[in-house]
């Protein structure tokens, strides 16, 4: 009976051993935890939340840990496809008030932010389901950069192409792109694109601070700056320009020979109206351009030979 019974309790000490030394948790340098309660007896709620760089600590046995990104995070946008294969980089592109798609190269950085009962609430909103990833898994935003990644392109990512639609769409492509001006009539400068383009990152900034908190239902990203590195234009009408400046390029050097030509003509006019004027000069002249070495020199002559010296 004692045997029994010391077995029967050994069978009961033994998954408490492992609660217990599974309830002790911590994080690294660049990660906040939130803890859920998760015992045979317990609720699923919210426990705790550990600061970044924690010891070990104490969140009860079989309680769930939901690591999120403590750091700063950057999401980068572009217009080259052959980019788009990381994390974190997508290709983004919006239409000009004249029509025109722009590619769009630029950078959002922020931050989550980690106050407890902030950080609380968005674990009961956004840490309890799951997203769309890009190999088509259902994650979590706490299952790594993946889980993170699919939760902000779902969550976050329609916000800031919003932001962007609405500022670039107001603009006619030749404020952001200079070279747009060569395909239409404008009275735009190239020096309006640089002024254009601050004036559209500062637009999206504030558009991005009030916007992203009501649409997340909370101040839950910190430190918003968006930088907007440059706008691009379509291959095929990048190549209009291109062929545009070509274009340009030829009529301007067709123009520059003829130019050239009519200068050398009126050049010749001159000189034979001199020669003209006065036979002798013309003869000097004849005299100056022989080259070196002459040793006969029969003017007026047809019949005459010239023979250079050895």
């Amino acid at each position: 009976m004692r045997i029994a019974l010391a077995v029967i309790a050994a069978l009961l000490a033994v998954p408490l051993l492992i609660g217990g030394i599974g309830g002790l948790k911590s994080t690294s340098g660049g990660e906040a935890a939130v803890v859920r309660d998760g015992g045979l007896f317990d609720d699923n709620k919210v426990r705790q939340v550990i600061d970044p760089g924690s010891g070990l600590t104490w969140t009860g046995m079989w309680s769930s840990l939901h690591l999120y990104p403590a750091q700063q995070r950057f999401y980068t946008i572009t217009a080259d496809a052959k980019r788009a294969t990381t994390l974190g980089v997508d290709v983004v592109t919006v239409p000009s008030s004249d029509g025109v798609n722009l590619g769009i190269e630029g950078t959002l950085y922020f931050q989550l932010n980690t106050d407890h009962e902030t950080l609380k609430t968005f674990d009961d909103k956004y840490g309890t389901r799951t997203y769309r990833a890009q190999d088509d898994r259902a994650l979590y935003a706490w299952d790594g950069d993946d889980g993170w990644s699919a939760f902000f392109g779902q969550a976050v990512r329609p916000v800031v192409d919003n932001a962007l639609r609405g500022q670039i769409g107001a603009m006619r492509c030749a404020e952001l792109v200079p070279s747009c001006s060569l395909l239409k009539e404008t009275d735009l400068k190239a020096s309006d694109s640089n002024a254009s383009i601050i004036r559209v990152q500062n637009a999206v900034n504030a558009s991005l601070a009030r916007d992203l908190p009501t649409t997340l239902g909370g101040p839950f990203l910190t430190g918003l700056r968006f930088t907007l590195a440059k706008v691009t234009l379509p291959q095929e009408v990048q190549q209009a320009v291109n062929d545009s400046l070509a274009a340009t390029a030829a009529v301007s050097e067709a123009q520059a020979k003829v130019e050239q030509a009519e200068a050398e003509a009126d050049a010749n006019r001159a000189r034979q109206d001199g020669y003209d004027k006065c036979p002798a000069c013309a003869e000097i002249d004849k005299l100056k351009s022989l080259p070196q070495g002459i040793t006969v020199y029969a003017p007026g002559n047809p019949q005459a030979v010239v023979v250079p010296s050895r």
